[in-house]
Parts: structure tokens; sequence; C-alpha cells
């Protein structure tokens, strides 16, 4: 039995879907449910699935909000997951976190290794690090992947904003100074679940312990993810804006983004054989999803 945190979300959708299919049994629990903001649910969801794993999909994830809300992303990325490390621990069971590129601050020029310093640039970053340091030093069999740039057909995300406002203005101006990896929710989705499988077969390693880096293959920026997602849907005969590549600095947000937030995902499939598809192999899919769901309403 596999317990999934945060099941209304992107990845929590996705990993629902994905046991359904496969005739996995699992749970999946959400707000109001579960709530990492009211600490008796979380041990109450716990103690009714009864699970063998823990997948937590779920987080505090608006990123410039979270500048303002600083106790509510605690509680979301730092204080409620590690709640819920503590019940895996007692219990004995593995504990499957997903963390942020966001834990860097984007300055290293290279992608980022697992062992490399952190430095998260805001607040939501800095909970997502301090859950992850939590998290660990609780004792739990956790294994806790970093990813990025997650997009679905479910749920808001890049993909989504971008179609519906190539439909209001003709030209949109997009940031092509950050660089990173775009990571469709069903891919990670489909690398957790392998995981799992992964323990499963082989019984709790320690060498499953800590941190992994798990984004889609390949790079691009936000203007190249823009660019791409409109020469899809226009496959679909959506009139495609003018998309006009801008720095950073003339795009101000609360929050710095990391400016190069690219993570080096080969200790994932050196312990586990886990790789995910290069993210240009899963746009059509996903862009042609978004279409047919905004065209039904």
């Amino acid at each position: 039995m596999i317990l999934i945190t945060g099941a209304s979300g992107q990845l929590g959708d996705a990993l629902v879907k994905l046991c359904r299919e496969r005739g996995i049994a699992h749970a999946a629990v959400a707000r109001p449910e579960f709530d990492f903001e009211k600490p008796e649910t979380i041990a109450a969801c716990f103690a009714a699935a009864k699970p063998d794993f823990v997948i937590n999909a779920a987080a505090y994830t608006a990123v410039d909000k979270a500048e303002t809300d600083q106790e509510a992303a605690k509680a979301g990325n730092h204080t409620g997951p590690l709640a819920l490390a503590k019940l895996c621990e007692g219990a004995g069971i593995p504990f499957i976190h997903v963390s942020t590129d966001y834990v860097f601050d984007g300055n290293k020029g290279a992608p980022y290794v697992e062992t490399d310093p952190t430095g998260p640039t805001g607040v939501y970053g800095a909970t997502k690090r301090d859950g992850e340091e939590a998290i660990l030093a609780s004792g739990a069999k956790a294994v806790i992947l970093r990813t990025a740039w997650v997009y679905a057909a479910h749920g808001k995300n890049f993909a989504r904003t971008m179609l519906n406002a190539g439909r209001k203005m003709p030209q949109l101006r997009v940031v092509a100074d950050q660089r990173g990896t775009p990571t469709a929710a069903p891919d990670l989705a489909a690398a957790i679940l392998a995981i799992v499988e992964k323990i499963s077969a082989t019984g709790w390693e320690q060498q499953y312990r800590g941190i992994f880096h798990a984004t889609g293959a390949g790079e691009t920026t936000w203007h190249g993810f823009a660019t791409a997602i409109f020469a899809e849907a226009a496959k679909h005969g959506y009139k495609a804006p003018d998309v006009q590549a801008i720095a950073t600095a003339d795009w101000p947000t609360p929050t710095r983004r990391p400016p190069d937030s690219r993570l080096d995902c080969s200790k994932l499939a050196r312990i586990f054989g886990v790789t995910l598809p290069d993210w240009q192999a899963s746009l059509p899919g996903i862009v042609t999803a978004l279409l047919i769901l905004d065209a039904a309403g």
C-alpha cells in the first residue's frame, strides 16, 4: 500500500493515475483531509492508510507568495514533511519526498550534483532546503528527489499559462536567461514508481537513502520552453503569438530565480537504474492533452 500525499496537485494526480492503470494499491490524500498546516491530519491519514511506502507530493509551491507567507511555506515544505518522515521512521517504511532545484542559487555554471552546496535565494527554496536536512536528520528511510520546472495537463503550470496567455495576446515576453529542464509530471511519477518497485524487489539498502536529482533530460530556457510549447500547439491549429526573448531584469519578481538550475541526474540512473525521458519527447503529449481539455471547457 502506497500513501500518496498532495493527490490534487500535478505530481500527485499523475501518481494516482499511474497507480490505477497498473493496479497498484494506494491511498490518495489531499487538502482539506490532509494538510501540513494541521498536524493532526498528518497522523490521522497515516494511521488510516497503514502504508508500506509514503510518497510526499504535497508542498507549498507559491514561490513569490512565500516571501510574505513564511509560516505556511515552512509548514508545507519543512515541518509538515518532517512530521510525515518521523511517522515513516517509526513504522520502518521508506519515505519518498520531492524537493526542488530552487535549493541552489544557480550560479555554478554547470549542472548541479547532489553534493554541491545549497544556496537558496528566497523563502521557498530555503524552506525546501530546511525540509531536506530535517528529513535526513530524522533517521527515516528517505529518498529525496530534487526536480524542476514540473508541468502537466493537470493543474497550474507554465505550459497552461503560456497557452492561455497566447490566446489573449498576440505578443508575449518570456525570460530567456534562466536555464533548466522541464519535467513532465507523468515522467516523474513513473520514475518514482520505478524507485518503489526497485526497493520492493531488493529490500531497503543504505545506498537508497539520501538526495537524488530527477528531471527530464536535456535543457532549455523559459523562452525556449515557451517556443516549443507554441510550436506543438500550432500543429493542432493553435494560432501562436510572437514570443519575445527578454532578460530576467526585464521581468522583476519578489524572489530571485536561479539563472542556471540544471541538475545532473546520473546518480539516480546509477543507484536506481532510472532515467527520465528528454523533455522534448514528453512535451507533445501534454500540449495535446492541454488543448483537448481547454477545448472541452
